[in-house]
């Protein structure tokens, strides 16, 4: 599942996230700390101290997500085409199974071009065949053959009503809380004769000149505004949980129909079609802006990479993609030249784990580097499994992988994001993932949260390092990225969902932040040895 954060009244959701104005400093991720005084990248030093007027190759990176806006006015000229495939005439021309795929494929899609949007979660379509193994009623010696089956079944079904309980409770609240914000604003519209509310007009309104009702919405959205929270962000929150009800925690829901596929079997290649701008382009428009929007165009937003195409893979819904989806996914864009692969998803079970284990080691094979967010459960993923992940259900791990964790602008202790899942042996690295600025569809731009801003804000710093060291291979790539992150042993941090005072350095692997200007510091050495 897509994952960002969506915080408010204390309580920590996943939805994608807006903002009117900007909470910290525009392209914070890319700035210096001792610059510019927050813990960003230092992409931006290593361009002006670094790389000025030396010559870099063209990257190509695949964003397995959910869609990506191709038209998009910062991330259009970013965007990989296929030049061995000649557009719309229907046939495969490279011979590489996929008819078309002209920027990438969509793998939620049906040959008549429709796309699946929503989806089941994991935890739902596990559900829905123990009931029908089980039932309600199962005999003594079905369960006696299947006891850890039956005992999955039971725990399945508890986090299945917890979900639903949860959905139901906080559907109608959030819709009344937008109902309010609707109406206060509104109010201080017609009061004020604008329709561009700033946090300056707002508190300039004299209460004791107004009558009853603008001064309750004044009082109304200041409160929302204390607390960080826009309109935007409680509409997301009315749509997830009403989205929860409808599809994601709906037994009888089965969109698959669309795609026309066999969902029990791999099938590369005899599923899917090329329309990979998605239903709801949002999330992977603004992942791959954060690696690859145009450096040089006085729009919007710097990407971190400057010379970087976008494969668009489209594997993953509203709820939690498949295993074969992602297989798939990852497969496509080894065979397809991607050198570095970001997956910004996840989700808490993986029945057909094995599928992704093989597509993994495939693309070791292949030279491809996998950067992939931790997850946006505040949970140690040493103790609780994030997948995908870099162990594989057979033992070993991954080489070819990164796992990221999402770090904040803020000061200690909250330098860590409060949603992010760390862990000394399954999380990698930290990266700047709270309030980033970002494209998303319709050439527009928006803040957003979560350890899915953070992966590609590191696969951005990877595919930097491979343009203007080309040379280098995947290993040597992670090899530089996490021995390159600038440690922070000083830094006291809230473990993320708890106040409880940690030491930065024990919530990953390096215990370390991700950083450009070091990163291409130990490339130079490392390339002028061989």
């Amino acid at each position: 599942m897509k994952k960002v954060l969506f915080s408010i009244f204390l309580l920590s959701f996943f939805l994608q996230t807006s903002a009117q104005q900007l909470k910290t400093k525009p392209n914070w991720q890319n700035l210096d700390f001792e610059k510019d005084g927050v813990r960003g990248m230092s992409v931006e030093r290593a361009y002006a101290e670094l790389l000025k007027g030396k010559p870099s190759k063209t990257v190509l990176v695949a964003v397995i997500d959910g869609g990506t806006d191709v038209n998009h006015e910062d991330l259009k000229d970013r965007i990989w085409v296929n030049a061995k495939e000649i557009a719309g005439n229907g046939k495969d021309d490279d011979k590489n199974g996929f008819v078309d795929d002209i920027n990438g494929w969509d793998f939620l899609g049906g040959k008549d071009g429709q796309d699946v949007n929503h989806e089941q979660i994991e935890i739902t379509r596990m559900l829905k065949q123990l009931k029908e193994k089980f039932g309600d009623k199962p005999s003594k010696k079905l369960l006696r053959k299947n006891q850890a089956e039956y005992a999955l079944y039971q725990k399945l079904q508890k986090e299945f009503e917890e979900k639903k309980a949860e959905a139901e409770q906080y559907a109608p609240f959030y819709a009344q809380l937008y109902k309010n914000f609707v109406e206060s604003e509104n109010v201080l519209k017609a009061y004020l004769k604008t329709n561009n509310l700033t946090k300056e007009s707002i508190a300039g309104i004299d209460e004791n000149s107004v009558d009853r009702s603008v001064r309750a919405a004044k009082r109304t959205l200041e409160k929302f505004m204390e607390l960080g929270a826009t309109g935007s962000d409680i509409k997301d929150a009315v749509e997830h949980y009403e989205n929860e009800q409808k599809y994601n925690l709906n037994l009888d829901f089965n969109p698959r129909v669309v795609v026309g596929d066999k969902p029990d079997k791999l099938q590369y290649g005899e599923y899917g079609n090329n329309e990979v701008v998605g239903p709801d382009g949002m999330h992977g428009t603004h992942v791959a802006g954060i690696i690859a929007a145009n450096r040089n165009n006085n729009l919007g937003i710097k990407g971190v990479a400057d010379n970087v195409r976008i494969m668009v893979v489209r594997a993953v819904p509203d709820g939690d993609e498949r295993d074969k989806d992602v297989a798939n996914a990852i497969r496509y864009a080894a065979d397809n030249g991607a050198q570095i692969i970001n997956m910004s998803f996840g989700k808490p079970y993986s029945p057909e784990k094995k599928w992704v284990d093989d597509a993994v080691k495939y693309a070791q094979s292949k030279g491809v580097l996998l950067i992939a967010a931790a997850g946006n459960d505040n949970e140690d993923t040493d103790v609780d499994v994030h997948y995908p992940t870099n162990t594989y259900a057979n033992g070993g791990k991954a080489e070819n992988w990164i796992s990221v964790g999402a770090l904040s602008w803020k000061n200690a202790p909250d330098a860590v994001a409060e949603f992010s899942n760390y862990g000394k042996n399954n999380v990698d690295v930290f990266a700047p993932g709270v309030d980033i600025y970002s494209t998303i569809p319709g050439s527009k731009y928006e803040e957003k949260s979560g350890t899915s801003m953070a992966a590609p804000a590191t696969t951005g710093v990877a595919a930097l390092l491979k343009s203007y060291f080309p040379e280098l291979t995947a290993a040597q790539l992670k090899k530089i990225i996490l021995e390159s992150a600038v440690k922070a042993p000083e830094l006291r941090v809230y473990k993320p969902g708890t106040k409880e005072i940690v030491k930065f350095e024990d919530l990953s692997v390096t215990g370390g932040i991700v950083n450009a200007y070091n990163a291409v510091k130990m490339a130079s050495e490392m390339t002028a040895k061989q």
